[in-house]
């Protein structure tokens, strides 16, 4: 498996498994549909938001808090955009 793919698998498990429910089912399936798009820029990101506390991560996405501004902006965005069409659609 080269590089780029292991690292993929590894932040899919870690958005999936985090031990707060909640979070596991939105970053889970957002690194699933979205995370093979990521340039290398986004997976650092994903990859630096993922070593926050969950509680933290949790209140950004649902816009309980602001993040720091080195987690806020598009990817955040995104992240809040996939957050209101899952819940909206189902996923």
């Amino acid at each position: 498996m080269n590089t780029d793919l292991a690292r993929l698998k590894r932040l899919k498990l870690r958005a999936s498994r985090r031990g707060f429910l909640e979070a596991d089912l939105i970053l889970g399936p957002f690194a699933e549909r979205h995370a093979h798009e990521f340039d290398p820029d986004e997976l650092d990101w994903f990859e630096r938001l993922l070593d926050q506390p969950d509680q933290d991560v949790y209140g950004w996405i649902l816009e309980r808090s602001e993040p720091p501004p080195e987690f806020g902006g598009p990817m955040m965005r995104k992240l809040r955009d996939f957050r209101d069409k899952a819940h909206k659609y189902g996923r």
